[in-house]
Formats: structure tokens, C-alpha cells, sequence
């Protein structure tokens, strides 16, 4: 099997039936749908149920306990039966021939092992790509290059070998339920590229009750692992004085206080300098969420 199609899920019951008419109307066929169902409380599991007992498409579902995103995204790239794996949220949607254009791109790269796999461009479900047009036909570099070096705007679509991701776990802090994708997406970075292309393949928007939204608070309520991002982009020669210092402020604004963090955690002496902005910003962000 070539694709893995994972989609986490939370409560979207009333929205998964999009993507999955997307999936069933697929040029390429050769892929299976795999949803981590992350503790949902609605009917997911019944409208998968009958989804599965249409017979059109491939589906595997597996229900655990609410641990986040990132967990969900673990749980499926060890479950995954497909070469590649390509996260689909379960508010979004596929272009009809977005596998076959993710099979045509990854049988040029295929037998480089210097590639991690193939990257498409987000669309808003108007048709317009999510940061902006792009001068590029196909743009083969890492994920920090594309972001640091390119300095290329938007969310992509990434389709990463699974044999890939299963070296990149996403890290694992108790009672934390969010850690940014970018953590594994940077650190595959550290020795992989991407063939990007820029045929549209994913639509998507940013739902008022969705991660984007209050991600703020979410990385308050996460603070190990947002640290831990903080640090990572710090440490990259790709990104910018200026975007270490952002980093170092994120920080101390994300950091919820935390005295006694884990050593891998602890900040660099020179990040002190920037606890008060942080502090400050973490303040304002309180304080708006109250007033709201």
C-alpha cells in the first residue's frame, strides 16, 4: 500500500463526512483512511461505522484516551500500513486527484534517500493558497529552508515516508495535550529534504473552536512542550537572530511559571534577558482571554 491517509479526530462527527467523500472520490486508489479517534464524546465512532459498512474506501479506526494531537499522530504512525503518511484533520478536505498527484511527485524522489518525502500547498476552501501564491513549480529543501531560507509563508500539506516518521516520535510530557507538529517537521529537517510541489491538494480553514484559534492558551497549558520548541528553533542556524529572540520570549510567555523544568528544558543563561517580555506578553494574553 502507498498512502496512509491519518486523520485525528475530536468531536468532529458532524464534519468528517466531508473529507470522506473527498477520500471516496480519489483518482488513486492505492491508500488506506486511518483515523485515531482521540477520546471523542460525540458519534464518531457510529458515523465511522457506517462509513466503514459502505465498503468504498479502506478504513481503519481505533478510539483511545484524550491525550492531544500529537499523541494521536504517534499512535498512527505505528499503526500505519501505507509507505507514506499524510496527516488529513478532520475538518478539511482532499482534492479529487490530491493522491495522484502525491503518487506522481514521490516516484521522482522515490529511490533518494536524501528525501524525507513530498509537500503540497493548504488551500482556503475559496481556492486561495493559505499565505499567498508561490514562484515555484516544485522546490526541493528542508522544512527550515522553506520557512528560514525561502522564507515562504502558509501551512503545507506534508507526506513523509513512515519509515521516517517512526524515528521522530513527538516527545511525550504527562499531562500536557499539545506539542507542535513543527518539533518533528524541524527536526526531520536536521537531515532530510522535501520535494515540494504546488498543485492543489488540501483544502482547509480555521474553525473558531479549533487549535489555531486559542493557541495561546493552548501552549500555556502545554508548557513543556512549548518550550521545547522554543529551544529547538533557538538552536537552528536557519533561523534568525530575530526569530531567536522571538523564541526566547515565547519561552518565558509559554513557560506557565514552571521553576524546576526538566534539563533538557532549562533555558540559556543569555534567554534571561528577554523574561520580561515574556512575562508581560503572558499577562496580556490572560488578561484578553478573561476580558473575552
Amino acid at each position: 500500500m502507498l498512502v496512509t491517509v491519518f486523520t485525528p479526530t475530536y468531536n468532529r462527527a458532524h464534519l468528517i463526512g466531508t473529507l470522506y467523500e473527498s477520500l471516496c472520490r480519489q483518482s488513486f486508489r492505492d491508500f488506506e483512511w486511518l483515523i485515531v479517534d482521540d477520546g471523542s464524546t460525540d458519534y464518531t465512532e457510529t458515523v465511522i461505522s457506517q462509513f466503514k459498512a459502505e465498503g468504498r474506501i479502506s478504513i481503519r479506526y481505533i478510539w483511545q484516551e484524550n491525550g492531544g494531537k500529537h499523541r494521536a499522530i504517534n499512535r498512527g504512525v505505528r499503526e500505519a500500513a501505507g509507505e507514506l503518511f499524510f496527516t488529513v484533520d478532520s475538518d478539511d478536505y482532499l482534492a479529487d486527484n490530491a493522491l495522484e498527484h502525491i503518487r506522481h511527485y514521490y516516484r521522482t524522489i522515490e529511490g533518494d534517500a536524501s528525501f524525507a518525502g513530498v509537500c503540497g500547498p493548504k488551500h482556503h476552501f475559496d481556492g486561495q493558497r493559505i499565505g499567498g501564491a508561490i514562484p515555484y513549480d516544485t522546490l526541493d529543501c528542508s522544512s527550515l529552508e522553506f520557512r528560514y531560507k525561502h522564507k515562504i509563508k502558509g501551512d503545507m500539506a506534508e507526506v513523509f515516508r513512515t519509515e521516517v516518521l517512526k524515528q521522530y516520535p513527538f516527545p511525550d510530557y504527562p499531562g500536557e495535550k499539545f506539542c507542535t507538529e513543527a518539533v518533528v517537521y524541524f527536526k526531520i529537517s536536521e537531515t532530510y529534504r522535501l520535494r515540494h510541489f504546488f498543485k492543489p491538494i488540501y483544502f482547509a480553514e480555521y474553525r473558531p473552536d479549533g487549535l489555531t484559534a486559542s493557541v495561546r492558551r493552548i501552549h500555556r497549558q502545554s508548557p513543556y512542550g512549548s518550550m521545547y520548541y522554543c529551544l529547538q528553533l533557538i538552536g537552528y542556524p536557519e533561523v534568525t537572530i530575530l526569530g531567536k529572540i522571538k523564541a526566547a520570549i515565547n519561552y518565558w510567555r509559554y513557560s506557565a511559571g514552571q521553576r524546576n523544568p526538566p534539563s533538557e528544558l532549562r533555558p540559556h543563561v543569555w534567554m534571561y534577558l528577554f523574561y520580561p517580555v515574556g512575562l508581560l506578553l503572558s499577562r496580556i494574553d490572560i488578561y484578553k482571554e478573561h476580558k473575552h
